[in-house]
Order: C-alpha cells, then structure tokens, then sequence
C-alpha cells in the first residue's frame, strides 16, 4: 500500500508524504542543546505531535527522551490533587522510560525503581516536592541528559495543581546548577501557559505564569512554497501525474499560507476524492488548478473540526468575533500589538497573523469560513439584498458558466430599489458585504470567492470569484471623483493581466444625484471591463 497525504494525527515518513522538517528539527535541537525550556504553542492541527515524534527519534543518540502525552496519559481525574497527579505522573514517566530504545545505567535503574516503588504505596505520600526529588535523583545518575516532552497540556487547563507542576520545574531549572533536572522541557499545545495562569487566577496580583523562564519559540512551522513543491515532487516520483509542481505549490501556498492541516487536505482531496471523479477522470487532471479549485470549493463545504472550531470560538469569544468582522467588512486597518489580549487571543488560535505590523487573517481558507458564517447568520438571510439572491440565482448560469455581468445589472436594480435612497445610512463597509450577500447565494455549493488582500481596504475591494475553474475579477468602490475612479480602472486591468484575463467588472457606489446608473461596457487596451454603478 503507497503513501497518502494525512489529516489526522501524526505524519510518518513511511506511510505519509511531508514537507522535509530537517531544518526545523535541528533547530529545536539548538533549543534542547542550550538546556531551554520553551513552549510550542500553535493553532489546532498544525503539526505540533508530529514534530514531537520527529524530535524524539531525532535525540535518542544523545539524549534520554520522556515524551509524555496528558491526553492520552493523563485523565481529568489525575488532576484533583497533587498526590493523584504525582503517582501518575511517575507511572506514566517510567513506563515511557523503560519503553527507550536504551541501555539504561544500574543506578539509574534503582533511581527510577525508587520513584516507581514510592508510586506504588498506597496513601498520601507522593506530593509534588517528593515527585521532583526523584525525577532530580533520575538525572543525577543517568549516563546522558534527559528531556521531557509533554504533548497536549491543553489538557491540563483549569487545574491549579498542573501551574504548581510548573513552579517545581521552574525551582529545579534555576537550581540546575546545585540539583539536577531535565536538560530541555517542550511542552506543547494550543493555548500559552501564561494565558492559563489568567484562566485560574484573574485577579491582578496573580498573574504572573511560573513558566516565565521560557524562552521564545520561534521556528516557523508553517510550510513554505518550496517545502510544499518538495512534497509534491516526492509524490510526483511515484505517480508521474505531470503537474507543474511551481504552479500547484503556489496555490497551495496562495491559500492556505502553509497552514499544515490545509495543505494535506487540499492535497488529499485533489489525490483520493476529485481524481476519478466525472470532470477530473484522470489523475493527473485532477493537479490542475481546475482540480485545485474544485477541492478549495470541497474543503470549503465540509463541516470539520478544524472550521467548527473556529466557529465556536468566535461564539465564545464576542470581542474575537467584533475584530475579525472588522478586518473583513470595515477595510480598516487594525495595527498589531502583541500586548493586545484579543490579537493575543486570535494569533493563538490562528485565526490572524501579523502582516507588516497591521492585522490580517491568517489565510484565504480562513476567510472565506469566516466570510461564509457572517454571510448566512440569521441577520444576514433576513437582509431584503439576500432574498432577492434567492429569488434571482436560478437565472445566472448558463452552460455551465456564471454569466458575472448578468449579476452586477441585477444587483444594480435590487441597491437602487432597496437602498437607493437611503445614502446617509451607507457605510463604507457595506458595499462589500451587499454584494457578497447577494453573490453568496448564487454560487453557493459550485463556486467560490475570496477577497484579494492586497485591495482590502476602505478605497477599494477586488472580489476573485472561482466557478467551475473559471476566475471573475470583481473591483468594488466607492465613487469619489473621475480621477480617483480611472486611477481604479488602470488598478483593476493590472490585476486582469496577473490572472491572465481578458475580462473584469468593477461596481462602483456613487450617490451623486446626477450619476449615470446602470451597466455598460469598456474596452481598455486589449481587455474589456464591464461597470456597473448603483
């Protein structure tokens, strides 16, 4: 049986295709060398145990590596008190000890016998001090450092004993010098340990997280378009497919910003659903960009964990939901401050990412998911600009094709009819989201669009509209004089020649009394525009 792309769980090597982690491995090695303790804290799904797993093969030779899992390892219940976390904490370390691949010292063996024996007594006795007073005797009398890897420690949020867990290591690491403990401490998980200290204690005063002598974790593990491309080539060997790898890798990138879990998927999709199927019956027409779209259009309709997720948070959260409304709809720009708890917050997640200092989603998959929910909530539907999609969305496609002109003359006589006289109460934000309320419905379940970040602003908005592997350009603005609207033409027909089309729509928001509304046609150069003014 060959190898598959993988969403679920770790990657292995030999039954996955993945990016080469080499590079990142060897810097968390530096990490491990330097005796730090650090934290990987990164979105869900975004290669976190795989890299674990890596690391721990890739140390064995020097090092005693502990890698513990608080899920899988560690129930709830192990969390009501110290003594109960204490034995299963021992139980769980010396089982995942003995389970090394390793040669392991006479007085090392008595250390650990020890602190097995203690597990095993019944009563009260293994507390936390004497839980780590083992762990140090274990370290003095190894024949090579130790290193604890603890996966998941989401797991251990809310409970006060695991925060005095960490005060112990945090002793131990400032007294390294007169008791030995650990050489490295990886701990990994979503949420930072500094924002579990607040989750337990909000009060001022109790802020401070004991896991304050970490250091900053900064090897990138997102994956990069030659990371990708590299992947590709290693499938492209065993399936000779004749993908232009460059191409299919920067879409993968364009995307998903090399968002682990999105890559695989992506990739999955286009290998084992799109391959086969009644427009892609080949494989190798299925890594086209055709193929490529058609799996953006499936990954986009599936209910996964990732996506609900993210949903629920932004229920949860109300101020997470608020920020993530305005980077979409209001075009302002939002500068980013790492202090902020709710960029704080939506970093963590994933959800944004620090683009030159301003704040901005982390991917195109993202925000699409993120447009969608805003556009079918309750409210949305209720809007009169959403009903008449519905009543109109059977009269646009034709042959197979999205007829994009015959949409901007229909939504030109719905604004005008329903809003037209109203333009004290436009905002500049809902340009946007009228069109899109309008457009979402008509290409729901076939097509897709996505905001072209470098527009997204409150000048102008460029909609990149994909049905059926065909991509419209739609330029949205505001009317505020002939200069600034040619100066917006001359913009729009550069991004016709990067996407290498001939065609483009711009629909223009002018509220002068004397406008000319409607829909006509221009032909500028080699290309034709088609505008449309409400």
């Amino acid at each position: 049986m060959g190898r598959k792309f993988n969403v679920t769980a770790d990657c292995k090597p030999n039954l996955h295709y993945m990016v080469d982690i080499s590079s990142r491995l060897a810097q968390m090695k530096g990490y491990v060398d330097r005796g730090e303790y650090f934290t990987i804290n990164r979105a869900r799904q975004y290669g976190k145990t795989t890299m674990l797993r890596a690391m721990k093969e890739y140390l064995k030779d020097e090092y005693y590596v502990v890698s513990m899992d608080f899920q899988m390892q560690m129930s709830h219940a192990k969390f009501r008190d110290e003594n109960t976390f204490s034995v299963a904490f021992a139980k769980a370390f010396i089982r995942t000890l003995r389970n090394l691949d390793a040669d392991i010292p006479e007085k090392m063996e008595d250390a650990m016998k020890r602190l097995e024996a203690a597990a095993q007594e019944s009563g009260a006795g293994l507390e936390l001090v004497e839980l780590f007073q083992y762990l140090s005797d274990i370290c003095r009398e190894a024949d090579r450092p130790l290193v604890l890897m603890v996966d998941e420690t989401d797991s251990a949020a809310n409970n006060q004993v695991f925060m005095d867990f960490l005060a112990q290591l945090r002793g131990y690491y400032i007294d390294r010098d007169h008791s030995p403990t650990f050489q490295s401490v990886i701990l990994a998980g979503v949420y930072d340990i500094k924002n579990l200290k607040r989750k337990f204690h909000p009060e001022e005063h109790r802020r401070n997280s004991p896991w304050n002598i970490a250091v900053e974790f900064k090897v990138d593990m997102s994956f990069s378009a030659e990371e990708i491309a590299g992947m590709l080539e290693d499938y492209e060997e065993e399936h000779a497919t004749g993908m232009d790898v460059v191409e299919i890798a920067g879409l993968l990138y364009e995307y998903t910003s090399g968002y682990p879990v999105l890559v695989s998927r992506l990739c999955k999709l286009m290998d084992e659903e799109i391959a086969g199927s009644g427009n892609f019956p080949e494989k190798k027409m299925a890594w086209t960009c055709a193929g490529f779209l058609e799996a953006v259009r499936i990954l986009l309709g599936e209910k996964n964990t990732l996506f609900e997720s993210m949903v629920n948070k932004l229920h949860e959260l109300p101020e997470l939901k608020e920020i993530i409304y305005g980077i979409l709809f209001t075009g302002k720009e939002s500068s980013y401050n790492a202090l902020n708890q709710v960029i704080g917050t939506a970093e963590m997640l994933g959800f944004i990412k620090n683009a030159n200092g301003v704040v901005a989603i982390a991917n195109r998959i993202f925000e699409t998911v993120f447009y969608d929910l805003f556009l079918t909530s309750a409210e949305a539907w209720s809007t009169d600009i959403y009903k008449a999609a519905i009543q109109d969305k059977n009269q646009f496609i034709h042959a197979g094709h999205l007829n994009m002109e015959l949409v901007l003359e229909r939504f030109v006589t719905h604004f005008d009819d329903l809003y037209g006289d109203r333009p004290d109460k436009f905002r500049e934000e809902d340009g946007r989201r009228y069109f899109l309320l309008y457009l979402r419905p008509i290409i729901n379940g076939t097509g897709n669009y996505y905001v072209e970040s470098r527009t997204r602003n409150m000048e102008r908005t460029d909609v990149i509209v994909d049905y059926r592997g065909e991509q419209m350009v739609v330029g949205l603005k505001i009317w505020r004089g002939n200069a600034y609207h040619e100066r917006g033409e001359e913009q729009l027909m550069e991004y016709l020649e990067h996407y290498h089309l001939k065609k483009g729509y711009m629909l223009s928001y002018n509220f002068n009394r004397n406008k000319e509304a409607g829909v006509r046609r221009i032909v500028l150069s080699d290309k034709v525009l088609v505008e449309a003014v409400v």
